[in-house]
């Protein structure tokens, strides 16, 4: 009987020991899979934040040209008549509109939004100086 209850305290204690080694594995597997998503989250977040400043440049290096070509010919449409300074305006309206979507990206990339919201503002400001560039063909 005595050799029973100590085999059973042995197989007891053995099992309690590699489930300990088991639990205390899987614990580090979980730790470090965190940790990499973590890491791997940010690393990919500061890409397309990259991509974004990027982004960024571009569309203020298009506003900055487009402006220059508005300025060129306002002289043009207000020497004109009262349609053609109404004409001039609309169109700068629309270069305007293009301003403020740029500087609400930048914003946005300042405060730290998610890089979806970036992504749509980038969008939406891509598309407003679109329009700003078309109002001006159409002059």
């Amino acid at each position: 009987m005595r050799k029973s209850r100590l085999s059973l305290f042995k197989s007891t204690s053995m099992l309690i020991s590699v489930v300990g080694i088991i639990m205390i594995v899987a614990t580090i597997i979980v730790v470090a899979y965190v940790g990499f998503s973590v890491v791997n989250e940010s690393i990919t977040d500061q890409i397309s934040s990259g991509n974004q400043y990027d982004d960024l440049a571009s569309l203020k290096s298009q506003y900055g040209d487009l402006e220059s070509k508005f300025d060129s010919v306002k002289s043009t449409y207000y020497s004109g008549g009262q349609d053609k300074i109404q004409k001039y305006n609309d169109a700068r309206l629309e270069l305007s509109r293009a301003k403020s979507a740029i500087d609400n990206v930048q914003s946005a990339l300042d405060a730290n939004k998610p890089s979806n919201e970036v992504d749509s503002r980038i969008t939406f400001a891509k598309q407003k100086l679109s329009d700003a560039r078309m109002a001006f063909d159409n002059l």
